[in-house]
């Protein structure tokens, strides 16, 4: 008879973490917000020690990179730290590391003089490309003990959580 380890991780959960600490009057929501993030905590933990590991970077460039492979015409510096949500200091230190390792190129803006554009080198491309594959499948080992079923339940559950909360961000500062 096949052992259910989907109880079995169940029962291992609620001994782990400051969500476990809690007592039984506790809200489930807030008991909810704690086990999300300290899953959130440990994927990162994880994801950052495999790209250390395997590729001896770190989640930060895997970021930069990102940005930088969605827009193959390249960014300005500005903008990336806009999306990266970082300072204009960390994305030049970033950029600095990753041109002197051929992974991207900095040229002058043509419309603004006073800008920079950055954008992956073919090299940086490539090694991206093989990042990314890599991950896509350490993030989907991660998750493999949730059935696709749950998976789907979840991601729009959260997605009506992160409407929700939006919508009360703008009502405070309305």
């Amino acid at each position: 008879m096949k052992k259910d380890t989907s109880l079995d991780l169940l029962g291992a959960a609620d001994e782990l973490g400051y969500e476990a600490r809690g007592t039984t009057g506790d809200h489930v929501a807030l008991k909810l917000w704690l086990r999300m993030l300290s899953c959130t905590n440990q994927i990162e933990a994880e994801i950052r020690r495999r790209l250390r590991v395997r590729f001896d970077t770190s989640l930060p460039r895997f970021d930069y990179m990102a940005q930088l492979y969605r827009e193959p015409e390249g960014l300005r510096m500005k903008d990336l730290s806009s999306h990266l949500m970082v300072t204009g200091a960390n994305v030049t230190g970033v950029t600095d590391e990753l041109e002197r390792d051929g992974l991207v190129l900095r040229s002058s803006s043509s419309t603004d003089r006073r800008s920079w554009i950055v954008c992956l080198t073919p090299k940086g491309r490539q090694l991206f490309e093989t990042m990314a594959k890599e991950h896509e499948q350490w993030i989907l080992e991660l998750f493999a003990c949730l059935p696709a079923p749950a998976l789907s339940q979840v991601y729009q559950q959260l997605g009506a959580l992160r409407v929700h909360v939006l919508d009360k961000q703008s009502n405070a500062l309305s």
